[in-house]
């Protein structure tokens, strides 16, 4: 069996180095850890830290893998309902759990991420906010090294579930009720999400059958889930605007603020259901996701696989709520 000194005479470099790769820290080049890596898959070297989880009776460690963005910012209400819902499963199903961030991992080849998080006896992963450019996930999803588990994305596979609500239908549904529920909306504004996100598309294509049953005129714009970018948007299109159909309920507040500085009256909904929407100054449709409910549901789904189920898509339930000051306050 390989050492790890067998590693680093292989790559030239030094014990320490291989250390460093293997464990993820900082301080090494692109080209040193291409160089390692490849040591470890031409001698098939199992770290001891790995071989130890490997062979432990003890249940595997899910890690929970969140994106904060690239720019520093409050962790905002479904992230901390998200970690939340699957701690209090894991600890009902008697699960461990480490919290690890996109960032961590984006440097990273195939071969380093499995070896960092085996190191640390991971065996399952609930992956939140995953996006189309995130190919390092694509790869470790890929590798079928872990039981997967993936929020509102559609990957899923003989180790990967996927987990989330039926984007398409939910954007129909609150879009509809806005339309209908007001006189003479025919011209529709609706600010898209971020495209680089999985769900952006599904409720696209919502707003998309609602147009041509109802013979809207439709017009899409991206804003990027942004307040600031909803509120330019509003600007730039309310006097040809009937109705503003916002993907979240941030953008929902900048475009219903937009408004009011106009003094003008467009109905908006958004998406999402948290309860900054309640303080946004008029009441609005919003989809409410049961981010708790969610995140549960995924820590649920990674004991069955780690059961060894096969992974399934799973579509869960949820709710149209009209979003009042009355409903949020304690």
């Amino acid at each position: 069996m390989a050492s790890i000194r067998d590693v680093a005479r292989e790559a030239g470099v030094a014990i320490s180095t291989v250390s460093k790769v293997l464990n993820g820290y900082g301080g090494v080049s692109a080209a040193t850890r291409e160089r390692v890596s490849a040591a470890i898959e031409a001698l098939d070297y199992t770290p001891n830290a790995v071989a130890a989880a490997l062979s432990s009776k003890k249940p595997g460690r899910v890690a929970l893998l969140l994106n904060l963005g690239e720019q520093a910012r409050a962790v905002d209400e479904a992230d901390l309902l998200y970690l939340t819902g699957a701690i209090r499963k894991a600890r009902e199903l008697k699960l461990d759990v480490v919290t690890l961030f996109f960032s961590m991992l984006a440097d990273m080849s195939r071969t380093e991420m499995v070896n960092y998080l085996k190191a640390q006896s991971v065996e399952g992963i609930v992956i939140y906010g995953m996006r189309r450019r995130d190919s390092f996930l694509r790869e470790l999803i890929e590798s079928r090294e872990f039981k997967v588990v993936a929020v509102d994305t559609p990957f899923y596979n003989e180790n990967t579930s996927s987990v989330w609500i039926d984007q398409k239908k939910a954007q129909y549904e609150v879009a509809k009720r806005t339309v209908q529920g007001n006189e003479h909306c025919s011209r529709v504004l609706y600010i898209a999400g971020d495209e680089d996100f999985f769900v952006t598309r599904e409720r696209i294509e919502g707003m998309r059958q609602l147009a041509g049953e109802l013979s809207l005129e439709l017009t899409v714009e991206h804003g990027d889930f942004s307040e600031k970018r909803a509120r330019e948007l509003t600007f730039a299109y309310a006097d040809r605007t009937d109705v503003f159909v916002c993907a979240s309920d941030r953008m929902a507040i900048g475009a219903m603020r937009a408004l009011m500085e106009l003094d003008v009256f467009h109905p908006v909904c958004g998406f999402d259901g948290i309860l900054l929407m309640g303080y946004a100054g008029k009441q609005m449709n919003t989809v409410r996701q049961d981010f708790y409910g969610v995140s549960a549901a995924a820590m649920e789904e990674i004991g069955r696989l780690m059961q060894n189920k096969k992974g399934r898509n799973r579509v869960l339930g949820y709710e149209l709520v009209r979003m009042r000051y009355q409903d949020v306050i304690a």
